[in-house]
């Protein structure tokens, strides 16, 4: 399958001051597959030596006894039979089982900076917070290569993926109409849409839409799913300090549907444990997020300033960082998804976990903004040194939240993300996105490249930059 971290990949490769790279990701995210298959095979052909840190007891302890590059690369070149020179791409996969990799990635790019080295694996993060914290650790054993190192995150895939590898000329038609800014023949659109909800459903893990891109069956995604979700929670035993930790964590993970689901949507630790407070949640909060199976957002006050920074007191709120997970967890009939009245039977915090997982996508940080007497908006981005709040509508909705917001901080205009096709109403300085636009939209954010509009004839169209 198709995915557009691809690129990024093909970036790092051809830039000639690259230095080793480190894909982070969470679990079953594609991470082997996008480095090994998509990029590996294709750009170095039989000029890629692959190492897994958790099968390969050899290399493994070999490599836990040195960081020094010189003699990692004498060894794997002996024991693999194969030379390791600037055109070998050295890859190293489930790296939190040899932490000491990483440390050796210094030296690679000291000593060794011709060579391309990748290392990959799951919850890598937090396996070297562990080990920097064990007894003796300051010793100078373990030493994280700051400065050292490029890095990617490599996230389920985004809707954008999703429809690229289920339908491409309808992808390219959404692109292309989000380019010119213009909205969708109303059929196309109505087409688009069904795919979102199928999206909605089935999620980002590439297992999952592989299994309803190659059959059409939404019942094995959704039995995929389960099997994910499982592991995710068997994964909570590891390089947690204690099992009362590995129960938080769980508990937590669980809960997050529920936590959304009520009027405030804020992270309220006293549903999951009667008398539980935030800070007991801190460590299992850490965990799911260094993890990247949670995407944390951070409320502002009433009055935003720029650079967007959470209080320490902050108030916050936790997404599923796959939204087919969050549709598992939800308990849901998978046939609400795909039902005649799904429009009535989805509740808005399915649209809302879709949008925060896009957004973080594309490496946009995640605040919404609480005003007096109930007024909210989801989404608050910082992008090109402007203010960009996004409201996210199920339905049309109303723009109270947004007015006084207006009242307390100025913006070009606003962002509404709903089922509606697009289109710009300057009075209001209001852009209707449809949630297929997200993942372009995402993206514009996070590069600093959204237009500013005017009017011109009938139609809306946005000025150069």
């Amino acid at each position: 399958m198709k995915r557009t971290a691809l690129q990024e990949l093909v970036d790092w490769k051809n830039n000639k001051h690259r230095k080793p790279l480190i894909v982070w990701g969470a679990r079953q995210v594609g991470k082997t597959y996008l480095v090994q298959d998509l990029f590996a095979k294709t750009r170095y052909g039989n000029n890629h030596i692959y190492v897994d840190c958790k099968k390969d007891d050899e290399i493994r302890e070999f490599c836990a006894q040195t960081a020094d590059a010189a003699k990692i690369i004498e060894y794997i070149s002996l024991r693999m039979g194969k030379r390791i020179d600037e055109k070998t791409l050295l890859i190293f996969d489930e790296v939190q089982e040899c932490p000491n990799v990483i440390s050796a990635l210094k030296y690679f790019c000291q000593d060794f900076r011709e060579v391309p080295v990748i290392a990959t694996g799951s919850m890598v993060r937090i396996k070297l917070q562990r080990e920097t914290h064990k007894r003796g650790a300051s010793d100078g054993k373990f030493l994280f290569p700051v400065g050292k190192i490029n890095q990617i995150t490599l996230h389920p895939m985004t809707f954008g993926e999703f429809l690229m590898n289920d339908n491409e000329m309808l992808y390219e038609a959404v692109k292309t109409a989000y380019v010119d800014k213009h909205p969708l023949d109303a059929h196309v659109h109505d087409l688009t849409m069904e795919h979102l909800y199928k999206y909605l459903l089935v999620g980002g893990m590439p297992e999952a839409v592989e299994a309803y891109i190659d059959g059409g069956s939404l019942i094995e995604s959704r039995e995929i799913l389960k099997v994910l979700y499982d592991n995710y929670l068997s994964d909570m035993e590891l390089y947690q300090a204690s099992q009362e930790a590995v129960l938080r964590c769980r508990t937590l993970f669980q809960s997050i549907y529920r936590e959304l689901n009520r009027e405030s949507k804020n992270f309220s630790p006293g549903l999951i444990e009667e008398k539980g407070k935030t800070r007991d949640f801190a460590t299992s909060i850490q965990w799911l997020t260094l993890a990247h199976v949670v995407n944390q957002s951070f409320q502002l006050k009433e009055h935003v300033t720029m650079p967007l920074m959470a209080d320490g007191d902050s108030r916050f709120r936790l997404f599923l960082g796959d939204i087919g997970m969050f549709s598992y967890q939800s308990g849901i009939n998978a046939a609400s998804f795909v039902s005649n009245e799904k429009e009535n039977t989805l509740s808005g915090i399915f649209f809302e976990n879709f949008v925060a997982n896009e957004l973080v996508a594309t490496g946009n940080k995640l605040f919404y903004w609480r005003g007096k007497a109930s007024a909210e908006l989801e989404f608050i981005i910082e992008s090109g040194n402007k203010l960009y709040p996004i409201d996210v509508k199920k339905g049309r909705g109303t723009l109270n939240s947004l007015e006084k917001f207006a009242n307390h901080n100025r913006f070009d205009y606003a962002i509404k993300i709903s089922r509606n096709n697009y289109g710009y109403n300057p009075e209001q300085k209001l852009l209707t996105v449809p949630l297929y636009f997200v993942p372009f939209m995402a993206q514009d954010l996070a590069n600093g490249t959204m237009p500013s509009l005017t009017t011109k004839g009938d139609q809306y169209q946005p000025l150069s930059q």
